[in-house]
């Protein structure tokens, strides 16, 4: 780098042989960037460059599955095939996050120290889901009043006091929690789905395959998506994520009856066509072309 971008001590600024106050000199005068946070300069997610697409999840009769692939895009790139986008915070949340994926690394640094902080406190309590769910709403909205968002799109998950919880928290802040979500693109493609399905009594077996068939829905429809996905469940039993799990996207032969239909209905007009010409050549006594 050019030395016009650092500034250096000039000589006889320092003075090494007063011993007392040579440590403060020297920190005052080392070497610094020009472009600094320091010297003025601004950081903010102005726009997104790394980012998960949609995130889908449901309560059961029980506790609640949450979904979404492992895809990060660079831009329209598929970039990052095996990255988690969910995540555990203490002993009954998880999260699940569509949008810049640096943004979330950094709130999920803040909600680990929020977790220690709340065990170094040892009360005999720890934080619900609830409670992080709306700690997660004022720091969006702070950030947001800030001009400084968390460009993510957040579910969050849990299980405590044996009751299911599911809320959702966008990069403005603004929260709410329903028997179903969808972020993202799954919003628009996927929540119809999740509409039409949801039932209050459903099982464990019937949320998860619901939330596969809605993945593989978007993985046809969503050029940000992926066929590789995790699931998530938040219960009773405590919290899991699974391992990565390919979906079964071999259904590209669903086209076969109407080509067939097609080939019946061009080979119809081609023998039309024959008897037509035929009948000319007798009535004419030659081809019409």
């Amino acid at each position: 780098m050019s030395s016009e971008h650092f500034k250096y001590p000039v000589f006889g600024q320092v003075d090494y042989f007063k011993y007392n106050n040579v440590a403060s000199q020297l920190a005052s005068h080392t070497p610094s960037p020009s472009h600094s946070q320091e010297l003025g300069a601004k950081k903010r997610t102005v726009d997104p460059i790394v980012t998960g697409t949609s995130v889908i999840a449901i309560k059961y009769n029980g506790g609640v599955v949450m979904g979404a692939d492992t895809l990060l895009s660079y831009g329209s790139l598929a970039r990052f095939n095996n990255i988690e986008r969910m995540k555990k915070f203490g002993k009954s949340t998880i999260i699940g996050a569509g949008g810049e994926y640096s943004d979330f690394q950094n709130l999920s640094q803040v909600l680990d120290d929020l977790v220690v902080d709340d065990g170094c406190t040892d009360d005999g309590t720890t934080l619900s889901t609830t409670e992080i769910w709306n700690y997660i709403a004022r720091v969006m909205y702070n950030r947001r009043n800030k001009g400084d968002p968390y460009w993510n799109s957040l579910v969050v998950i849990g299980h405590d006091n044996n009751k299911s919880f599911l809320g959702k928290v966008d990069l403005v802040g603004t929260c709410y929690q329903d028997n179903f979500i969808a972020s993202g693109y799954g919003s628009h493609i996927a929540l119809p789905l999740l509409r039409k399905a949801y039932k209050e009594d459903m099982t464990l077996d019937e949320a998860k395959t619901l939330i596969q068939d809605c993945l593989r829905v978007l993985f046809y429809r969503d050029a940000r998506s992926s066929r590789f996905i995790q699931l998530s469940i938040a219960n009773a039993d405590g919290l899991v994520i699974t391992e990565q799990i390919a979906l079964d996207t071999d259904k590209w032969d669903s086209g076969d009856s109407a080509k067939k239909k097609k080939n019946q209905d061009g080979r119809k007009k081609k023998n039309n066509y024959r008897n037509d010409s035929t009948q000319v050549i007798l009535e004419y006594g030659h081809n019409v072309v």
